[in-house]
């Protein structure tokens, strides 16, 4: 049986990505903010909230429980900062945020107190993962 671990990351989130913009709304400011600030201009992808929700949504199942400061850091990048030496900055919170409780809505991943604080994989999230890198196996 093929799992959401077996199959290449880029694959699977692609397929996740085209079956979340059903379940999923992209909020209207998402068009014209940026990701972080080590990043200089929007996403110019027209489906790049639907990407980074199946991005988050695989994430949270690989290495859940996670919150959104972990989550931050994974996204983040280099803030390039002109003649100064670059530093790493982390990812905008909002858009993180904003995902984690779009996907908490669908049913995909719920919050948990014990044993760590954050957000893990329910049962139908881990389905429809595996359901999805199954058709990617094929």
């Amino acid at each position: 049986m093929t799992l959401a671990r077996d199959v290449p990351p880029s694959e699977l989130i692609i397929k996740v990505a085209s079956e979340l913009e059903s379940k999923l709304e992209m909020p209207e400011w998402a068009k014209i903010v940026k990701t972080g600030v080590s990043r200089e201009r929007p996403p110019e992808q027209k489906n790049w909230w639907y990407l980074r929700s199946a991005s988050v949504l695989r994430k949270v199942y690989m290495d859940g429980p996670l919150g959104v400061s972990r989550l931050r850091t994974f996204y983040g990048g280099l803030h390039r900062r002109g003649h100064k030496p670059a530093h790493f900055a982390k990812g905008g919170g909002k858009v993180i945020r904003v995902v984690l409780q779009g996907l908490e809505s669908a049913g995909l991943i719920e919050k948990v107190t014990k044993p760590k604080k954050g957000r893990v994989v329910t049962r139908e999230g881990q389905k429809f993962l595996d359901r999805v890198a199954k058709s990617c196996g094929k």
